[in-house]
């Protein structure tokens, strides 16, 4: 009787430790078929920016990118939490990883508690947290507002990044702040933010990134969703190479939802002015699984793909 009164015992304190700590194992499957313009940069591996229809993953017109991810929390007591995330990219081509970087989607480490979260390492840059707030395609490789202005110029990761976010309600805003030291960022410091508001059908967010010697980039978009319908705007700035707007709008059919935004440059340091188009299409299977075909107009170039996603 003892000894089982014993194992219970030991059961319980083990369940209540592994309550507090956790570590989940999660990742993103996409490929599919598409055409991407040869040369064409951003997150396109360079054979599948052949200029010919073939196999995609982790391109231009894939809707993300494939990768496996791990991470983790554990609740040190006081209010404080602790956790981690390390996520890498996969080519579906031929399995290789996306970059040099084993690591390079995500890794870092932070605290949390309800005064906000401080994190440090690889990571979203603020920028690009606030433009996904309210971009139509949920800030996809093919988002037309990502392909022309690149998150106001911060791009979406920040390497040595250290980041502080208040914490949620606060009545729908939020507001994060990155800094990357000089020593860290080839001589030039660095400091990225967000102010968000979400809140019902609005989502809005104004961001900002500087970096020493190099101008500001900014970006202010909004959405509002109406429920079966939803349209979104934004102005940009990516740092002074160029400058523009972007307006747009989500139709859903049940299942079934289309997406048209178009961005217009109001300034290029090129000297061009291009109007670039995306149209989307996708069909949710289920609630990790959709199919999806999107045709995307970007500075004179036609890209295409049709695919499928699944997340686990």
């Amino acid at each position: 009787m003892k000894k089982t009164l014993l194992a219970l015992a030991v059961l319980a304190v083990s369940g209540a430790a592994m309550a507090q700590s956790s570590v989940t194992l999660y990742g993103v499957a996409d490929a599919g078929l598409g055409r991407i313009k040869t040369g064409s940069t951003g997150t396109s591996p360079a054979n599948d920016a052949s200029n010919q229809t073939e196999f995609i993953s982790g391109s231009r017109m894939n809707n993300g990118d494939s990768r496996i991810g791990v991470r983790g929390v554990e609740d040190v007591g006081g209010g404080l939490k602790v956790g981690f995330n390390f996520e890498s990219g996969l080519d579906l081509d031929n399995g290789n990883a996306t970059t040099t970087a084993f690591w390079a989607r995500q890794a870092n480490v932070w605290l949390g508690g309800n005064w906000g979260t401080f994190k440090m390492g690889r990571a979203f840059s603020p920028s690009y947290g606030g433009v996904a707030v309210w971009e139509l395609t949920g800030a996809s490789n093919y988002s037309v507002v990502a392909n022309t202005f690149n998150y106001g110029g911060s791009g979406s990761r920040n390497n040595s990044q250290f980041s502080y976010k208040t914490p949620g309600g606060l009545g729908g805003f939020s507001a994060e702040l990155g800094y990357i030291t000089k020593a860290d960022n080839a001589a030039k410091a660095k400091w990225d933010f967000n102010v968000i508001y979400a809140n019902g059908p609005i989502s809005a967010a104004f961001t900002a990134n500087k970096q020493q010697q190099d101008k500001t980039g900014y970006t202010l978009g909004g959405k509002y969703d109406f429920g079966s319908f939803a349209v979104a705007a934004s102005y940009n700035d990516a740092r002074k190479v160029r400058r523009g707007f972007t307006i747009g709008g989500t139709a859903k059919f049940g299942a079934f939802s289309v997406t048209a935004d178009v961005a217009r440059d109001t300034k290029s340091q090129s000297g061009k002015k291009f109007t670039n188009v995306l149209l989307e299409g996708k069909y949710a299977l289920s609630k990790r699984t959709f199919v999806y075909l999107a045709g995307l107009r970007l500075d004179g170039s036609t890209n295409y793909g049709v695919g499928v996603r699944h997340n686990f």
